[in-house]
């Protein structure tokens, strides 16, 4: 797609929402998340020290700046500007970030669950699950939560019924055709599959992330083992 096609709205008296598709969308583009990362990759440079946050979804993208740096008619310009700027979208864009994953039915429930409907055995779940490249769509829910798809038919699951009340930090969890770590303890209803020692984010490091919007996710297996060595605390649910 050409960004050219981008909507610009007001959503604040500091920041504006650049929409790249239908507003209302959820759907899982691979061309749609390389246009927003390019995106922000010039409003970046663009901005300096004018810009404060971006914020990307699926489809979208806040741009949110410091008033006193400039004002809206300078920030709307800009953004106007770039995204009528020729770009290369490349699928495949942004770094590849390998994580290990401590995949267990002890510490992952819904493991065992996923094969059993899936008519497979736990470690063809795991098998298929740490072979697939995921790209990271939007970061959002919690500090830290990255979305990533697409998981593979064979393992996609709906939400649990009822969420549940804690999940730990560092579960890793499958939701539709969607994978994702926790990066805190929180409610949740996703389907828990492992455990990942990989802090997914930190406010006194920078960048706060070990992934960002347009980066590559591929999942590695280890054993209790390596997960205590890597930090990896166990949770019982």
């Amino acid at each position: 797609m050409s960004t050219k096609q981008a909507h610009i709205e007001i959503a604040s008296e500091n920041s504006y929402m650049v929409y790249f598709g239908d507003p209302d969308s959820l759907h899982i583009s691979p061309v749609v998340s390389a246009a927003i990362a390019a995106s922000c990759e010039q409003i970046k440079q663009h901005f300096g020290n004018r810009l404060i946050d971006l914020v990307a979804s699926y489809a979208s993208l806040l741009v949110i700046y410091d008033t006193t740096q400039c004002d809206h008619l300078w920030a709307k310009k800009a953004l106007r500007s770039i995204l009528n700027a020729p770009k290369k979208l490349n699928q495949d864009s942004g770094q590849l970030v390998r994580m290990p994953v401590f995949y267990s039915p002890k510490y992952g429930p819904e493991l065992s669950l996923l094969a059993q409907n899936a008519g497979l055995s736990v470690a063809q779940v795991i098998a298929i699950h740490s072979a697939t490249e995921y790209r990271v769509y939007a970061i959002g829910f919690a500090p830290g939560f990255a979305y990533l798809g697409e998981v593979d038919e064979r393992l996609a699951a709906p939400r649990l019924a009822t969420p549940r009340v804690k999940v730990p930090a560092g579960a890793v969890a499958i939701a539709d055709r969607q994978t994702a770590v926790y990066p805190a303890s929180s409610p949740g209803g996703w389907n828990l599959i492992g455990l990942c020692p990989t802090p997914m984010f930190n406010a006194a490091k920078q960048p706060h992330m070990p992934v960002s919007v347009g980066d590559r996710v591929q999942f590695d297996p280890i054993d209790e083992q390596q997960y205590l060595a890597m930090g990896g605390q166990l949770h019982e649910l």
